[in-house]
């Protein structure tokens, strides 16, 4: 890095590399990784790290806070569709396509962090406006009686699953999924559907617990 760069510049420079190292390590390892991991990955010091981040949830809140910000005003647009099946559809093709992108991106929109409240009040604005979403298609006839927000973690974790592969074949199967369950979650006078999984949003990114 030229020494004549201002410190400004420098320090801007820092926080961008720990972001990117942040996001990275979490979209292998899980939001468990230790900071001074991070902070290597970012070549800087711990003090530089601490200095940016001062907790290891406001690291998480801000490696994030992009994608979760896309997420909610991806619902907000849903709920202005005069379609609500259509914003049904819509929501859940952005929300899946920005998994496929992004192996992390399951952390952004379904994490929870206590010290980054306003993280955790996007959070909870985009569960509040999925249930809305949800009620509506049911109101209108096309989404199914038996559906259950569990549902949508469901197509999450099955997408989840699909996007390991190249960029390309990611996103390929994760459009052949979401087509699957999209039809399944049509209004249908077939068999009902088994007792809903109990599941959570949040539970969708819990990190594999590792041996030390």
């Amino acid at each position: 890095m030229p020494r004549a760069w201002p410190a400004a510049l420098t320090s801007w420079h820092n926080r961008a590399r720990l972001l990117q190292a942040a996001r990275e390590a979490y979209a292998l390892n899980g939001t468990d990784v230790p900071s001074s991991t991070i902070a290597r990955r970012a070549g800087v010091g711990a003090a530089t790290l601490y200095r940016h981040f001062p907790t290891r949830d406001s690291l998480i809140a801000a490696a994030f806070s992009e994608q979760l910000a896309q997420c909610v005003a991806a619902l907000d647009e849903a709920l202005q569709d005069d379609d609500p099946w259509h914003g049904f559809c819509s929501v859940l093709t952005k929300v899946c396509r920005m998994q496929a992108q992004d192996r992390g991106f399951s952390a952004a929109f379904l994490s929870h962090f206590p010290d980054a409240p306003g993280f955790r009040r996007e959070g909870a604005r985009a569960e509040a406006g999925l249930a809305r979403l949800v009620q509506r298609a049911k109101d209108t006839g096309q989404l199914r009686k038996d559906f259950h927000p569990s549902d949508v973690t469901l197509l999450l974790l099955a997408n989840n699953g699909v996007v390991q592969a190249s960029p390309e074949v990611s996103m390929a199967a994760s459009r052949r999924v979401l087509a699957y369950f999209l039809q399944s979650f049509r209004t249908t006078d077939g068999v009902p559907l088994p007792s809903p999984a109990a599941l959570r949003l949040d539970d969708l990114y819990k990190p594999p617990r590792r041996n030390e």
